[in-house]
């Protein structure tokens, strides 16, 4: 059986932003730290005159060759250790870092350039989600046309971009164009607002639970009450590291809400609407399952990060649970990331 990290990432380095091109060299990101620091990278991403966070969230459990895939063969032959046959990678810059598109541009086309040669060098084993320059549609559209053809097979969007919500129609050629390219946009745990991302990074954790996982399942509640999938009938959406533990209380409000108001719900929500959600291991998969259905969870390792959805060995472990059906923990590693990725 095929074993698919669903959800997966790499740490970007000064080599991600070398396929910026000529022109716009002013606006390549610039790793920077205190003078006389220990760590010789940086510790922050210079972008676009503001200071971002580089070092805070680096798995030191991942060797640094495969996490920042300054070798590629190293990172498969990791994956081969783990026993994964392909991973779908996303990037680690997950809050808002410009609001200017010139710089947006330069930052997805060299991100994505440098994933397309990791792609190429991967035998076809390092899949990947496209970042686009989405306050420039047009500019978006041809990005993703050229991410579909150099092994990507999703589209990494943020629960909230600028000052918009995943179901504002400004994002309809988005949706259209990713339908009938057959690539699904994944909304993964993030945030791009930076206002927002201030003021919910507050306390002892930085607020990383309301300002990235709370803002991901409202996404979802909103796309489904506002019938996005129904509008899109052959585009899937995936809600990457979350958990699933969400996925009963949020559809048991949308059929209560949907009861109240007198709209129509057919049964099987997430497999009709094709929506998916990464799980993890310790989740209570019996009680999800009642409400998600057993052909749309999958799930991932986090690969590369240090935070509460980290687990190098998840793929693994979650083929012990005794409290699921075998075949059904089949469809999660396998059968379910193939159908939502397109592989």
């Amino acid at each position: 059986m095929p074993i698919i990290d669903a959800d997966a990432h790499v740490i970007e380095t000064d080599r991600t932003w070398e396929y910026v091109e000529e022109a716009d060299r002013s606006f390549r990101p610039v790793a920077v730290g205190p003078v006389g620091a220990l760590d010789p990278d940086g510790g922050y991403w210079l972008i676009d005159g503001k200071v971002r966070s580089r070092q805070g969230n680096v798995g030191k459990i991942f060797p640094k060759e495969s996490r920042e895939l300054l070798d590629v063969s190293a990172r498969l032959r990791h994956m081969d250790e783990l026993g994964i046959d392909t991973q779908v990678l996303f990037p680690s810059i997950l809050t808002a870092y410009t609001d200017r598109p010139e710089i947006e541009h330069a930052f997805c086309t060299s991100y994505n350039r440098w994933m397309a040669d990791a792609w190429g060098q991967s035998g076809n084993r390092l899949r990947w989600a496209a970042i686009l320059p989405l306050m420039r549609m047009d500019r978006a559209l041809d990005e993703l046309r050229f991410a579909r053809d150099h092994g990507a097979c999703a589209v990494f969007v943020r629960s909230i971009e600028g000052d918009r919500q995943l179901i504002d129609p400004s994002f309809f050629p988005l949706y259209e164009t990713a339908m009938n390219l057959d690539v699904p946009v994944c909304v993964h745990a993030s945030v791009g607002n930076a206002a927002l991302d201030a003021i919910l990074s507050q306390g002892r954790d930085q607020g990383n639970f309301l300002k990235f996982k709370l803002t991901v399942i409202g996404a979802f509640h909103q796309l489904v009450t506002n019938g996005v999938p129904e509008q899109f009938p052959r585009l899937r959406f995936g809600f990457i590291e979350t958990s699933s533990q969400w996925v009963p209380y949020v559809v048991h409000d949308l059929l209560r809400r949907f009861k109240w108001k007198g709209w129509e719900m057919g049964p099987d929500l997430m497999r009709k609407n094709r929506l998916y959600v990464a799980c993890q291991t310790d989740d209570d998969l019996p009680y999800v399952l009642q409400y998600a259905g057993e052909d749309n969870l999958v799930i991932g390792t986090d690969y590369g990060h240090a935070d509460t959805a980290t687990e190098m060995n998840a793929l693994g472990n979650v083929r012990e649970r005794t409290d699921v059906d075998p075949r059904v923990i089949r469809k999660i590693l396998d059968d379910n990331p193939r159908a939502l990725y397109g592989l």
